[in-house]
């Protein structure tokens, strides 16, 4: 019998070798059933995309039954600054991170396209339909300019039609917003007045506005909107849709009229190009529907484990992929198969 001598100077079998050598395969056996058991991501963020990421994390689990996926949907600015905070896996927010906030990310961050789309104009004016918003009158009416519902500006807009004297009752989002940055920074980029009065932001102060009314999330704009007679205000589309609210047809860059859709929000943001940060401020687009946006998941470079960072890149690889088919049942743009391709490289060679 040949003896093996151990650090301590005591004598084995090899017959105890060999009985450690046949447990080497159940090591391995447990250890991959410690990387199929199921993993949770928890993210917060914008509610812009919140029906969709709702979708996301029903339809991932048929091809990866073990990764759950949470999302609360808190606003734009509460996604960022838990991002920042590291108590979230992901964030999600339609106002991009800017250099600063990258910056205070401890452990690098990406920011991940996953879907573009409009925001209308919503409004309840008894016995008013059909609503049309030039390029001046929307502005002027969300810088304070324009108080009253008859006022000679949108009479101008809306011939034929029988407008109210009431006054006008804005509704805005009472948190830090994604969908009021794309609102803004629309209004900014097509008015001085309003660019300098209230400016592109996620939180403005709305200088000029009276008996302003202000909502949580989109539903919370959407529900104030649908029982405040005479209001006027701003969700995401599929909101919109949603919950039946009229919405306005606004003026773009070309003077047409036109109503939110997802043909027009393609049409607005086909030729937009992504620098290598994926980072892009849509304001004033050549075409289409002219208030529009994306949306991105922040991701972070290096996560905890390895199991974290496989499933985190799981959940992009499939949102970037066979996700994408889903974005046009919810009326959310589709980003671009180069710019996909382009994204999920820099995801599968970075993130850790």
């Amino acid at each position: 019998m040949k003896i093996y001598t151990t650090v301590f100077g005591r004598a084995i079998t090899s017959s105890v070798v060999a009985a450690a050598v046949a447990v080497a395969p159940l090591f391995a056996t447990v250890t991959q059933a410690q990387a199929q058991q199921a993993q949770t991501l928890n993210g917060a963020g914008a509610t812009f995309p919140a029906p969709l990421y709702e979708r996301y994390a029903r339809e991932i689990r048929k091809k990866f039954p073990n990764l759950r996926i949470n999302y609360q949907a808190i606003g734009s600015g509460g996604g960022i600054r838990q991002t920042i905070a590291g108590t979230v896996d992901f964030g999600g927010s339609d106002a991009a991170m800017t250099d600063a906030d990258i910056a205070k990310v401890k452990n690098g961050v990406i920011l991940v396209p996953t879907a573009g789309g409009a925001v209308a104009v919503v409004f309840n004016v008894p016995g008013v339909n059909n609503l049309r918003l030039s390029r001046k009158t929307l502005p002027a009416i969300f810088s304070g300019q324009i108080k009253n519902w008859n006022d000679p500006a949108i009479r101008a807009d809306n011939p034929g039609v029988n407008l109210p004297s009431t006054p006008i009752r804005s509704v805005v989002r009472a948190d830090s917003s994604g969908t009021t940055f794309i609102f803004t920074n629309h209004l900014s980029a097509i008015n001085g007045y309003f660019r300098g009065r209230v400016g592109a932001n996620t939180a403005p102060r709305w200088a000029g506005l009276d008996n302003v009314l202000r909502g949580k999330g989109n539903p919370g704009v959407a529900n104030l909107v649908s029982r405040t007679q005479g209001s006027i205000g701003y969700v995401e589309f599929e909101y919109a849709r949603a919950n039946n609210i009229r919405m306005a047809q606004v003026q773009n860059k070309k003077g047409q009229f036109v109503a939110p859709s997802l043909a027009g929000a393609n049409a607005a943001l086909r030729t937009v190009s992504f620098p290598d940060n994926f980072r892009v401020f849509v304001g004033d687009p050549n075409d289409g529907y002219p208030i529009v946006g994306l949306t991105w998941l922040m991701i972070y470079k290096k996560y905890p484990n390895a199991a974290k960072a496989t499933a985190i890149k799981q959940f992009i690889n499939w949102a970037l992929t066979d996700g994408q088919k889903i974005n046009d049942d919810l009326n959310y743009t589709s980003i671009p198969p180069a710019v996909v391709n382009r994204v999920l490289n820099v995801v599968n060679s970075t993130v850790k």
